[in-house]
């Protein structure tokens, strides 16, 4: 494994992180031994990073991180835990707060669940349209001095809401999508934070599932992943054709499409640290083969051919969940 230092002035962490999200169920039932497992197995390969949120199953998925950490040293491991996201009794995301209040009652939660005296670096999921960025950070902050939180990290945020985070304390993280089919901070995003000294932590690598075979030959009518735009109707076969591109270059390299994907994100500098989002043991080994795949500019400059950013069909979120994404204003 090699590693990192998240942000100009973060801490070292591993050059891949793990995305344990689909450990809770938002992409369908997971096993919960194969989900520790899958966490163990990570651990083993050197990952340290690992990104879990309070709303991810609400609360399931900081006590299955409690579970898979148990007897581990906890200096060893870097967890970032996102919060703000509201979910009713169904599931149902219903809106963000990221008040000051929210921030120190949610953290406490976390703690709680985590059997952690502190998180390595908390962030909000999104934007509270009702709370100024700076009341949000400033809680932070003041957690950060009592030593609950170690590093402030941001989700989701655009340019102008991160400087002005920046200015309040230094933001060490920002969690983004970012993939072959996701490159909408490449027009400003991505100079904002390297200009702050910003690092990446990027989600949805594999556009959730869409740049792995594995994955999405097996789209089926009750797929959960059917609510996303991108995997509907005619967006769904538009883009499993930028797949079918994307497989021939995989044929000739011996590799697989996802590990091609990962390696292009990985290839996009070191201040950018890849989500691992797998819940499976086999998927995690695939998808760590990919840090020994380098790719030449010729040919990452193919991949970016075989997959043109403007010929991905369908957003990334719902007509709601683009709404509350600040990045994408």
């Amino acid at each position: 494994m090699d590693y990192t230092t998240l942000g100009a002035d973060g801490p070292r962490v591993s050059r891949v992180g793990l995305g344990l999200m689909a450990m809770s169920g938002v992409y369908g039932p997971a096993d919960e031994t194969e989900s520790i497992a899958t966490i163990r197995a990570a651990l083993d390969a050197g990952i340290t990073l690992l990104d879990t949120g309070d709303f991810y199953g609400m609360g399931h998925n900081e006590l299955l991180l409690r579970d898979a950490l148990r007897g581990v040293h906890r200096g060893s491991v870097f967890i970032q835990v996102k919060f703000g996201g509201q979910r009713d009794p169904r599931g149902a995301f219903i809106g963000q707060d990221a008040s000051p209040a929210a921030v120190k009652t949610s953290l406490a939660y976390s703690l709680t669940r985590l059997g952690t005296d502190y998180v390595d670096l908390y962030q909000p999921a999104r934007l509270d349209p009702r709370v100024p960025i700076e009341d949000t950070v400033g809680a932070i902050a003041e957690m950060i001095d009592a030593g609950y939180v170690r590093y402030l990290g941001l989700s989701e945020m655009g340019a102008d809401t991160i400087r002005r985070a920046n200015a309040v304390h230094q933001v060490s993280g920002l969690q983004i999508e970012y993939s072959l089919m996701s490159r909408g901070i490449e027009a400003q995003l991505l100079a904002t934070v390297r200009d702050l000294g910003v690092g990446i932590t990027a989600y949805g690598i594999l556009s959730r599932g869409l740049l792995s075979s594995a994955s999405a030959r097996a789209i089926g009518d009750r797929d959960p992943r059917g609510r996303f735009p991108r995997f509907q109707g005619e967006n769904l076969q538009r883009n499993l054709g930028l797949l079918t591109a994307l497989e021939r270059i995989a044929t000739g390299r011996n590799v697989t499409t996802a590990q091609l994907a990962i390696a292009w994100v990985l290839a996009q500098g070191s201040d950018i640290i890849p989500l691992l989002g797998t819940k499976r043991t086999g998927r995690l080994a695939e998808a760590l083969g990919a840090l020994d795949l380098k790719l030449s500019p010729a040919e990452l400059a193919e991949l970016e051919a075989a997959v043109p950013a403007g010929e991905v069909a369908g957003d990334r979120y719902d007509a709601g969940g683009m709404a509350s994404l600040d990045s994408e204003r």
